[in-house]
């Protein structure tokens, strides 16, 4: 398998692309990167992948635009060096939430990068929880969309579960209501509206939480404001402690800032984006995907299903 097999790490997540090659058992593809003068980036492959199967392990976080075009031009350059087949690991998609045409005059980013990667040569995508399911219609070719479910649930059943309630935002109910299913806790939801990317105001709840440790899911927190508003809420409506879970731990702007004041007992997030040192407070614990993305390229890169590495044992 190994001789035909290839995995190319870009500069966004350098981590989590040598733990994936590491548990695969093989070395990273050699590339050569830099950065003129003009600001334009160089990329060159350094050994033939002529006839190969080539995985490109990419985030498109932090700094989406050069992640991107960093990304574009390592598979442009794959593709021109005869690689059999470019699949374009994405951990965390950048403009995922750019998935409707809600204001008159916008873009659907998140079409039009997938349109964008296809072109310059990739043929498949893996990626780990889109922000919602029609994201996955953007993409015109084979996609692998795997999920953060079996590695976060494994952690947070080794806790105290006996008195939790799983809160969910109501437009997430059916995505991420099946930790809750899992864990065997009560639910409880919460009707939020964002005003605009730095307030959130919550209107609504449904369930009580007084005396109850609260589980609060989401697919990412970008700057913390909605996360922080909604624990404010649950220690107002008498809550115990409460701990936030998501995929995707951005922590932009004043992220840290915020979640470092506030009454957040753990925030539990995976490693699909590189998180700085300065970044990681004793608050946040960050679990490893690269088991599941190494499995995955795996049975992609053989035929085997990846599916089933979410079905019921």
């Amino acid at each position: 398998m190994n001789n035909e097999l290839k995995v190319l790490i870009g500069s966004s997540n350098k981590s989590l692309g040598t733990e994936i090659c590491n548990l695969i058992g093989i070395p990273k593809c050699k590339t050569f990167t830099t950065r003129f003068s003009n600001d334009n980036l160089f990329v060159q492959i350094l050994e033939s992948v002529r006839e190969k199967d080539v995985f490109v392990i990419q985030s498109l976080y932090p700094d989406p635009s050069n992640s991107l075009v960093e990304l574009m031009l390592i598979c442009d350059a794959l593709r021109s060096a005869s690689a059999r087949r470019i699949t374009a690991v994405i951990p965390h998609y950048s403009y995922a939430r750019s998935d409707k045409k809600d204001k008159p005059r916008i873009s659907i980013a998140g079409k039009l990068i997938a349109d964008v990667l296809i072109t310059s040569g990739v043929n498949r995508f893996l990626t780990m929880n889109l922000h919602s399911e029609q994201v996955r219609g953007f993409f015109t070719v084979p996609t692998d969309h795997l999920l953060s479910e079996p590695v976060i649930t494994n952690y947070l059943k080794k806790l105290d579960l006996s008195n939790t309630v799983a809160l969910l935002d109501l437009g997430q109910q059916k995505r991420e209501g099946n930790f809750a299913k899992k864990l065997a806790i009560p639910l409880a939801v919460i009707n939020k509206e964002r005003i605009s990317d730095t307030r959130v105001e919550i209107k609504q709840m449904i369930g009580s939480v007084k005396g109850k440790d609260v589980i609060m899911f989401d697919d990412e927190i970008s700057r913390g404001t909605s996360m922080v508003a909604a624990v404010n809420l649950m220690k107002e409506q008498g809550a115990r402690d409460v701990r936030m879970v998501c995929t995707h731990g951005l922590f932009a702007g004043t992220a840290i800032n915020l979640i470092s004041k506030s009454p957040v007992t753990e925030i539990i997030t995976t490693n699909t984006v590189e998180i700085s040192p300065e970044k990681r407070l004793d608050k946040i614990t960050l679990l490893s995907v690269a088991p599941l993305f190494a499995e995955a390229i795996k049975r992609i890169h053989t035929g085997d299903s990846v599916s089933a590495l979410f079905e019921e044992k």
